[in-house]
């Protein structure tokens, strides 16, 4: 089942989760780290904060694979992932963002993005262009 978040629901995900969050010292902006984002979202469903953890998690999922997409491509840079056809399910990228960064706890420390990025880069390899034709050598 594929869920579109609205940036107001987005927004409001982000907001419930601020809430619940220690405050920083000097009010800096501490940005996610990967291993965060793999607590967010492995929250169980029986956690009363489910509901908002997953709700971060998807909306940094979509935010991240949307930025992505507008910029790379044609007029951008090279994709770092390209997602197979038919595209796969919110839950089954979750599920495998999960999985990989469990299995690669020496990427907790580093920022949700780069994690992120770093996941889908290994799960939706790019294909390889085909190398250009080579000209014959002129004598």
């Amino acid at each position: 089942m594929r869920l579109p978040l609205s940036l107001s629901g987005l927004a409001l995900c982000a907001m419930a989760f601020a809430a619940q969050a220690q405050p920083v010292p000097g009010d800096a902006v501490q940005p996610v780290s990967t291993g965060t984002l793999r607590n967010l979202c492995s929250t169980p469903s029986t956690d009363p904060n489910a509901a908002t953890a997953v709700g971060f998690c998807r909306g940094f999922l979509i935010g991240v694979g949307q930025y992505h997409a507008g910029t790379t491509g044609p007029r951008g840079s090279a994709p770092i992932f390209c997602l197979p056809t038919p595209t796969p399910t919110m839950e089954a990228v979750q599920a495998d963002f999960v999985t990989w960064a469990a299995g690669n706890p020496q990427y907790a420390g580093d920022k949700a993005v780069d994690g992120l990025l770093r996941f889908a880069s290994t799960a939706y390899p790019c294909p390889t262009p085909p190398a250009p034709p080579r000209r014959a050598a002129s004598r």
